[in-house]
C-alpha cells in the first residue's frame, strides 16, 4: 500500500480517552466507516504533524522536542501512517467507496452482478455496439440501491454507451447531506473496477466561471454521498478496457426555497450563475461532454415522515404525478417540470429536482425520451420510491 509523501488528516475525526492516560481513540464522527484506531499518548502527538506540509522523514526530527528529546523510528511513523490509511483516516487525492455494501466488492462478482441487471427482469438487455451520432445530451438515472433499482438504471446507460462517442461525464448528482447549494471535488473516485480520474481542468475552468464556495463543504457532501458512486460503478463497467474516461463529480442540495415561493430556480442568483457557469465551462471544453443526471423520483410513506400506510390509492396518484412529471421531462421543459413539483409543494419529496432542472435548465436539449419507469413499494406499505431512466438529445 502506498503512503502519501505528506500525510493529511481527514477532518471531521473525533478522539476520546480509551480508558488510560496514555491512550485514546481516533474515530470517524461523520459515521462514514465504524473503524477506530488505538493511539498511545506519543502516537497522537505524531498524528498532530500529519498536516499535509511535513514530510514523513522529517516527522521524527519535529517531533523530538514534543515527546521528550529521544528519535521515534521513522518506521514506526508509517506504520502509524499505515494504520490511519486503512482506516480510512486520512485525507487522500482518491475518495474510497463508502457504499460498497450495496454491491458486490470482488470486481468479477461486481460485473455479474450488473450483467444481471442489464439481463434480468425488467433490465435493458446488454449493451449493443455504439453507434454515436453527436445528438445525445445527458441521461436521467436513478440512484436508488441497486437491489431496488438497478434494472432500471440499465435503459439509461445502455442508450449512453450506444450513443455518445464522449470521454467526459459531468455527474450532475442530489446532495443529500450538504447544506450547500453546490460542491464540487476533485477527488478522484475508487470502486472495485479501479479508480475513476477526475477531470481537474474542467473543474478548474467550473470554478472560474461560477466563483468561490464550491469546496466549502466537500467532505460532507462528497465522502459520505452515494448518488456520484452508483453511477461511477456504472460507467466503469461499460468502459473498463475499451476506452479511457474521466468524471466531474457535482452535486446539488436542495431547491426548496424555490418552490415555496413558486419561483423558476435558475432566477435565484446561484443558481442562475451555475447555470452559465456550465453553458460557458461547455464553450470552454473542446471535446464532447455527457451529463449523467443522478436523481430518484417521488420518497413517501411513513418511513419519509407521512402520517399514514401507502393505500393504493395514493400510489396511484403518485405515480400519476411521476407521469406528469415525465411528460415533461419528454418535452425538456424544465419549466413545466418544476411546476408540476412545485404545484404540489414538493411534498412527494423530487429528490432528482435539482440536478435535473438544473442539467436542462443548462443543456436546453431539443428532446427527452422515457426509457423506463418504476415505483418501488416496501412490502409494509411504509415506503415508496419511484426512479426511471431518461435520454436527453439535441
Amino acid at each position: 500500500m502506498s503512503l502519501p509523501e505528506r500525510p493529511l488528516l481527514r477532518e471531521c475525526l473525533g478522539l476520546a480517552p480509551n480508558g488510560t492516560d496514555r491512550q485514546y481513540v481516533v474515530w470517524d464522527r461523520l459515521r462514514l466507516t465504524n473503524n477506530a484506531v488505538i493511539v498511545t499518548d506519543v502516537e497522537l502527538e505524531c498524528l498532530k504533524l500529519f498536516d499535509g506540509r511535513r514530510n514523513l522523514h522529517d516527522i521524527p526530527r519535529d517531533l523530538m522536542p514534543v515527546v521528550g528529546g529521544f528519535l521515534v523510528p521513522v518506521e514506526s511513523i508509517e506504520g502509524l501512517a499505515r494504520r490511519m490509511d486503512r482506516a480510512g483516516f486520512l485525507d487522500s487525492p482518491v475518495r474510497k467507496p463508502i457504499w460498497v455494501q450495496h454491491y458486490q466488492a470482488d470486481p468479477v462478482l461486481l460485473r455479474r452482478q450488473i450483467d444481471r441487471l442489464f439481463t434480468g427482469p425488467g433490465g435493458s438487455g446488454l449493451p449493443g455496439e455504439p453507434r454515436p451520432d453527436g445528438s445525445l445530451r445527458a441521461a436521467l438515472v436513478p440512484h436508488i440501491d441497486y437491489a431496488r433499482g438497478g434494472a432500471t438504471y440499465t435503459w439509461g446507460f445502455k442508450e449512453l454507451y450506444e450513443r455518445t462517442d464522449a470521454s467526459l461525464f459531468v455527474i450532475i448528482g442530489t446532495s443529500h447531506r450538504s447544506p450547500k447549494r453546490f460542491t464540487l471535488t476533485r477527488k478522484h473516485f475508487e470502486t472495485p473496477f479501479g479508480i475513476a480520474p477526475t477531470d481537474r481542468g474542467y473543474i478548474d475552468r467550473l470554478v472560474a466561471h461560477y466563483g468561490p464556495g464550491l469546496f466549502d463543504d466537500e467532505i460532507n457532501a462528497h465522502l459520505p454521498e452515494h448518488s456520484i458512486e452508483l453511477e461511477v460503478v456504472f460507467l466503469q463497467y461499460l468502459y473498463a478496457g475499451k476506452r479511457p474516461f474521466r468524471i466531474v463529480p457535482l452535486v446539488v442540495g436542495s431547491f426548496q426555497d424555490t418552490v415555496a415561493d413558486r419561483r423558476p430556480p435558475h432566477e435565484r442568483r446561484d443558481i442562475g450563475r451555475m447555470v452559465a457557469a456550465l453553458r460557458a465551462t461547455e464553450r470552454d471544453t473542446p471535446e464532447p461532454i455527457c451529463y449523467v443526471i443522478s436523481g430518484d423520483l417521488a420518497h413517501i410513506g411513513p418511513e419519509f415522515e407521512d402520517p399514514d400506510r401507502l393505500s393504493d390509492a395514493f400510489l396511484k396518484h403518485s405515480r400519476e404525478q411521476d407521469e406528469a412529471i415525465l411528460r415533461a421531462t419528454e418535452k425538456a421543459d424544465p419549466a413545466g417540470y418544476f411546476g408540476v413539483i412545485a404545484a404540489e409543494n414538493n411534498e412527494r419529496r423530487i429528490c432528482g429536482l435539482p440536478p435535473t432542472y438544473l442539467t436542462l435548465q443548462a443543456l436546453a436539449p431539443g428532446r427527452g425520451k422515457v426509457l423506463a419507469y418504476d415505483q418501488y413499494v416496501q412490502p409494509d406499505r411504509n415506503l415508496s420510491v419511484s426512479f426511471a431512466s431518461v435520454t436527453f438529445y439535441q
